[in-house]
Parts: C-alpha cells; sequence; structure tokens
C-alpha cells in the first residue's frame, strides 16, 4: 500500500484527489490547517472523511512540516497547499509569498533531510506566464515566464525552486503548470462558482444583480477531476518530467457570463454589472495551454467538457440553494 500525503487536502483539488487516491488503495494523509470553527475546515471530505488520516498543520511552520513527514514517511507529497486567489494576493502579498513559497521550501528541505527517495508534487500556476504568449496563442513549459501577480511570482519561485532541488540533490519532483480548473468545490470567491452561484440566486429571486471584474478576460477552463489525474500520472513517470495540464481552448468571463445564462433562461446583461472593486492592479489577458506533451507521453484525457463542467457547476448550485 502506498502512503501519500497531501497538503492542503480540504481544498477543492485536495479533496478530489484524496478520493482518487483512497479508490487507488492509497493510505492518504492529509494536512490541515486549524481553523476556529471547525465544522467548517474539512466540509469537503465529509463523505470519505473515516477513511483519511488528518493532520493539523501548516506550510509556514518548518518544524511542524519536519515531524509530520518524518513521522508519516509518505511516500508521495502532494502540495496543493496556498495562498490561491490571485486577485486577494494583491491585498496579502507577504503572506502570499511566505505560504505559496517558503512553505514550499520547507518542505524541500524536509524531505532532502528526511528522505530523498519521497517523490514530490508541486502545484505550479498558468498564472506564472503572465501575459506572455507563444506566436501560436499557446503557452507552454517553454514559454518565459512573466507573472503579473504576487500570487503568480509566488508560484514561480516554487516553480524555480522545484527545478532547482531536483537538479542539484537527484530528488524526485515534478511541478504541474495547471491552469485553471472548476468543479461543483470551487469557492465562490473565484469567477466561475461566483457566476454560477449569482446566476442561480437571480432566477431563484433571492438577489437581482452580478458584480464582476473583467469580463474580457480569457481564460483555459477544465474541471478538477480531470487535472488531479494528470497529477497522479506525473508522479508514476518513470523520471520527474513537469508539464502543462490545460484543455487547449480560451473562454472569456463574458462567454462564461452568457453561457451560464442561458442556461437559465436569462439575459445576461440585463443582470450584470461590471465593478472596480474586482479588478487587478494589472490585468492577465489570455491564457491558453497546450497540453499535447501529456497527452501523448502519459495519455491523459480530460473527461469533462467546458461545458459539461459548468452544468454540473450549475446543476449542484440549483439543487443547493
Amino acid at each position: 500500500m502506498k502512503k501519500a500525503l497531501i497538503t492542503g487536502i480540504s481544498g477543492q483539488d485536495g479533496s478530489y484527489l484524496a478520493r482518487h487516491l483512497l479508490d487507488l488503495g492509497y493510505d492518504v494523509h492529509g494536512v490541515v490547517r486549524r481553523h476556529s470553527v471547525p465544522q467548517n475546515q474539512s466540509y469537503r471530505l465529509n463523505s470519505y472523511f473515516e477513511e483519511l488520516k488528518l493532520h493539523y498543520g501548516d506550510l509556514t511552520d518548518p518544524m511542524c512540516i519536519f515531524n509530520l513527514i518524518n513521522r508519516i514517511r509518505p511516500d508521495e507529497i502532494y502540495n496543493l497547499a496556498a495562498q490561491s486567489h490571485v486577485r486577494i494576493s494583491f491585498d496579502m502579498p507577504g503572506y502570499t509569498n511566505q505560504v505559496n513559497a517558503q512553505g514550499f521550501l520547507n518542505i524541500l528541505e524536509a524531505v532532502r533531510v528526511i528522505d530523498k527517495d519521497i517523490k514530490i508534487y508541486q502545484a505550479s500556476s498558468s498564472e506564472m506566464f503572465g501575459n506572455s504568449i507563444d506566436e501560436d496563442g499557446f503557452q507552454r513549459i517553454t514559454t518565459p515566464m512573466h507573472p503579473v501577480s504576487p500570487y503568480g511570482c509566488s508560484k514561480l519561485v516554487a516553480h524555480n525552486l522545484a527545478m532547482n532541488y531536483k537538479h542539484s540533490y537527484d530528488m524526485f519532483i515534478v511541478s504541474g503548470v495547471l491552469f485553471n480548473h472548476e468543479s461543483p468545490q470551487r469557492a465562490t470567491n473565484f469567477v466561475t462558482a461566483k457566476v454560477v452561484e449569482g446566476a442561480v440566486t437571480i432566477k431563484k429571486g433571492i438577489k437581482s444583480e452580478l458584480k464582476l471584474g473583467n469580463l474580457d478576460a480569457a481564460r483555459d477552463w477544465g474541471h478538477s477531476k480531470d487535472y488531479i489525474k494528470a497529477m497522479h500520472l506525473m508522479m508514476q513517470n518513470t523520471s520527474p518530467k513537469d508539464y502543462v495540464v490545460a484543455t487547449g481552448e480560451s473562454r472569456t468571463v463574458k462567454d462564461l457570463t452568457q453561457y451560464v445564462f442561458n442556461k437559465l433562461d436569462m439575459n445576461y446583461l440585463d443582470y450584470v454589472t461590471q465593478d472596480e472593486r474586482f479588478l487587478r492592479p494589472e490585468e492577465l489577458n489570455v491564457l491558453k495551454g497546450d497540453s499535447f506533451p501529456i497527452r501523448a507521453e502519459l495519455g491523459w484525457q480530460p473527461e469533462y467538457s467546458f461545458e459539461s463542467m459548468i452544468d454540473e457547476m450549475i446543476e449542484w448550485r440549483v439543487n443547493a440553494i
């Protein structure tokens, strides 16, 4: 039985990855930050809570992380913990860097000292590219990375640390450069879930308008369930190699909003307004990833389309409200 340790296990990706690894027969451990209201800190894990081994911890506490890894001795570590909201990273740049960059360094150092045979997956991000894009309109591992947010900068630091430790200490470390991925588990302060919740509450007569930021921002949206399977495939590779995980299709926030409102028989123009509070100080315009290498080399293939993913999110939200 393989043993996995997931940081950020209570998040969207962590919860789906935990279920996937349990189904594959793993002994799954997870790191959970202590909240003052414990009922909310692991709600995404409720349906299989008893099958997991959860530990209180925080990436910013190096001794805590060292002791957890030393005690658990996992075969694989999936580092999914982060301050993950791009807009909020402008308000909390120091904390974002402390968690996303220094926190990952704490994991690297612990594994280097304890057991360099432990495999590590690092959750890198398409936000690392910023507005850099290749001539054919795609972003790939070789595309120059010029992030335009504190979040993207912190992820790029961690990404470079992963490469440095991999080559310096002959460690198995892979970085998945994942483009935007969503699901019914997505928190409502992220735009896809915000649009879905806003449209459903308007349809039900609870609210009368939805305020959004940049409607022209374009993103490559996939489903979290598909992307966590890519993470696992990367960790089973014969050698550590980084991959872009994406659908290869890009849509604007306006496209997303129009689709959701149309599914609920409404015209988004009647309800959606732009609010400057939700605009970034420096905007990232277009993201579209080239995932051909991971499809060709590891056989990864997403099962969800953009439409089926959004339909699932709408159905879940309709039943939840």
